[in-house]
């Protein structure tokens, strides 16, 4: 008999967590974090990393087990995790878990740098900018404040000559398990707010510190997401701390909008409002 893979998503601060260990525990399942920044070690208060009161609860797997010095990607992810419960925001996580990844080409390696230097001295928003003059599709569903997303995707339409998007071809691969997908949202005021307070709450839990002490590693493609290229921008004296600080929500609830956009698009998710 097949195995039965519980999915539990939704946008940033929805509560993914909660419900996730309440299935988990009903079921008798550990449960397997798709979050693409949880896995790195160093990035904990940034990430909304799970309580200790909260992986004491259930066994998770997959939270803070790579360093940022270590590249991974949904590719990675995708291979031979066949699990019960598992949750997450990372769409591309998501996708490689259920039906596999297009194959893409490959590039030559001094393009990617090039652009990961852009990204280190320009930001996202150029390079998102770009994109979005080279392939508008995948300007329309990436996480654009996410620069490894799109360095990858820009690498591509410059390598080829053709957009990303081009590359995604739709076939999924055959599980040898039943997947069941829970999305949980929450009226649009409410998930804004709790996104809102929750980057408060990590400032108050020491944020600054922890991207402080990220300073030597900034380059590193896991650090140049929401949440800490703000932080690098005040630290560098760009930007003030509340500036920086409005600019996490923004981006946050940015973040939350293209998650939602991107489900939508899924006919197979059962969604529950909290």
């Amino acid at each position: 008999m097949p195995g039965r893979l519980l999915i539990i998503l939704g946008p940033t601060a929805v509560g993914k967590t909660d419900f996730a260990i309440s299935k988990a525990l009903e079921v008798g399942s550990p449960v397997i974090s798709c979050d693409s920044r949880q896995i790195f070690r160093e990035m904990s208060i940034g990430t909304a990393v799970p309580s200790s009161e909260q992986l004491a609860a259930v066994k998770h797997y997959f939270i803070q087990t790579r360093s940022v010095t270590e590249n991974y990607t949904a590719g990675d992810y995708a291979e031979g995790h066949e699990t019960l419960v598992m949750t997450g925001g990372s769409m591309f996580y998501i996708d490689a878990v259920c039906g596999g990844l297009d194959s893409l080409p490959q590039v030559d390696p001094a393009i990617r740098a090039g652009l990961m230097e852009r990204l280190r001295t320009e930001g996202p928003a150029s390079l998102a900018e770009e994109l979005r003059r080279l392939d508008p599709a995948s300007y329309e569903t990436l996480e654009l404040t996410n620069g490894q997303r799109v360095v990858r995707a820009l690498e591509v339409c410059i390598g080829t000559g053709k957009p990303f998007s081009s590359f995604k071809t739709g076939v999924r691969r055959q599980r040898e398990f039943q997947i069941e997908k829970i999305g949980l949202n929450r009226p649009r005021a409410e998930l804004y707010a709790r996104i809102d307070r929750r980057v408060l709450q990590m400032m108050e839990a020491g944020l600054m510190d922890e991207v402080r002490s990220l300073l030597p590693y900034r380059s590193c493609p896991a650090l140049q997401t929401v949440g800490y290229r703000e932080i690098f921008s005040y630290l560098d004296g760009d930007i003030s701390l509340d500036r920086a600080v409005e600019l996490v929500q923004q981006h946050s609830r940015n973040y939350a909008k293209r998650q939602l956009t991107w489900w939508r698009r899924e006919t197979d998710i059962n969604w529950i409002s909290l």
